[in-house]
């Protein structure tokens, strides 16, 4: 059983990749709107639970958005920029996320 939970917390924190600090994701975060890089792999649910898990607040909504991946060229050099997925977790009005 001990491990059945190691291996759920290994899930959820692996879901919630990274947080998604730009210009736009500040301004939302103001309206209670964060963003996030999730797990290509991931869903709604499993972002619902793990924001849960790790911030302590209830989401109201959860939106994903894919990220394709994109034909670069670097200094002469043809490459591929890597595909993702973010997500954009609604909070209630008095919630808060710190993000450091």
């Amino acid at each position: 059983m001990e491990k059945e939970t190691q291996n759920n917390n290994f899930n959820i924190e692996r879901i919630l990749v990274r947080p998604r600090v730009t210009e736009k994701a500040t301004i939302s975060a103001e309206d209670n709107v964060y963003v996030f890089d999730v797990a290509i792999d991931s869903n709604k649910i499993q972002i619902k639970e793990a924001i849960k898990h790790l911030y302590n607040v209830e989401p109201v909504k959860v939106n994903i958005v894919s990220i394709p991946a994109k034909k670069i060229v670097y200094r002469g050099k043809k490459g591929v920029k890597a595909r993702g997925k973010k997500a954009y977790v609604y909070l209630k009005e008095g919630d808060k996320i710190s993000i450091a």
